[in-house]
């Protein structure tokens, strides 16, 4: 959840025309980490567990993808 809050802050400072793209997209995939994390370890059988944190693993390099291409375009 920390990382989601400091990519919300940090995506503030990105240039105007990407606030409502790729902005949008770097915080959704960091709220995904948190939301697979939490998903996945309430009520879930292993498999089931284990699929939701392979959705949070996804989603991490999805946000690491979108950092360094944040720091082509800042």
């Amino acid at each position: 959840m920390k990382l989601g809050e400091d990519i919300n802050e940090v995506t503030l400072g990105f240039p105007a025309k990407e606030q409502f793209n790729l902005s949008s997209q770097i915080r959704r995939a960091a709220d995904s980490i948190a939301l697979n994390i939490a998903e996945g370890s309430i009520g879930q059988t292993n498999p089931e567990n284990r699929k939701f944190q392979g959705y949070a693993i996804r989603s991490i390099a999805e946000v690491v993808t979108y950092i360094k291409h944040s720091t082509e375009i800042t």
